[in-house]
């Protein structure tokens, strides 16, 4: 079968999708801001205006673009959450066989982390400290109530890396927190042991308090050995779906 009609089709859809993006770069556009119309982008490519929906569609996906129905077509949220959509898809396909996937997803949180621990100890302000304070006090009273606080638990790891100012960071953290949770959702794994993971998220909040870098690696390390545990509770649960 030839199949070399559908190359050219995928060819020039991608082509199509970088003048777009490049067309939004060129006019500084910026997340928010409309797109020219399907006509204007038809006289401007010069191609057709089935080609331009489909490569806005195809852009719509990785949230470049907000196709708006009936009030137009605009630049995009930019933000990860594709990222994590993939990521989610890859390790749930991944525990047909293994945990690997779900553990290398868990090692490069910890290696981001780890690092930005290091970088964030000796300069974090105390306004943040108080925050995580207050963070700490919702989830402990969550934890006595029986309740979870995955929203607290995600909050808390935004709040460590705040004063960075990096954007990046926090939807790479998100990315990363959204995958870890629908995984643990579609399985339906819990943390096993509330109370301790309060104190141990208390425990680095302790050596940010006394500006120690060692300690504050130590604690984020012994953080991700609880996560550890849940990896395990996920393979027991995969054990008995098999």
């Amino acid at each position: 079968m030839n199949d070399q009609p559908q190359k050219l089709s995928t060819r020039l859809g991608r082509a199509i999708r970088e003048e777009i993006s490049a067309l939004i770069l060129q006019r500084g556009l910026r997340s928010g801001d409309p797109l020219p119309t399907e006509t204007e982008l038809v006289e401007a490519l010069g191609v057709s205006r089935n080609s331009i929906r489909e490569a806005l569609k195809g852009l719509q996906a990785l949230d470049i673009v907000d196709i708006r129905h009936g009030h137009g077509t605009y630049v995009g949220g930019l933000s990860l959450e594709p990222l994590a959509d993939g990521l989610t898809f890859r390790v749930l396909h991944g525990l047909r066989n293994d945990m690997r996937s779900l553990e290398e997803i868990v090692e490069v949180r910890e290696a981001l982390e780890e690092a930005l621990i290091r970088r964030v100890t000796p300069t974090i302000p105390e306004t943040d400290l108080d925050a995580l304070d207050e963070v700490l006090a919702l989830m402990s009273a969550r934890a006595a109530a029986g309740a979870t606080f995955a929203d607290e638990d995600m909050q808390f790891h935004e709040l460590l890396y705040r004063s960075l100012d990096n954007a990046l960071v926090t939807q790479l953290l998100r990315a990363f927190w959204s995958v870890y949770q629908r995984v643990n959702h579609r399985l339906g794994v819990t943390d096993p042991d509330p109370p301790e993971t309060v104190n141990r998220h208390r425990a680095i909040v302790t050596a940010l308090r006394g500006r120690d870098v060692a300690r504050a690696e130590k604690a984020m390390a012994e953080h991700f050995r609880n996560l550890d545990v849940r990896i395990a509770q996920v393979a027991r649960q995969q054990q008995v779906m098999d």
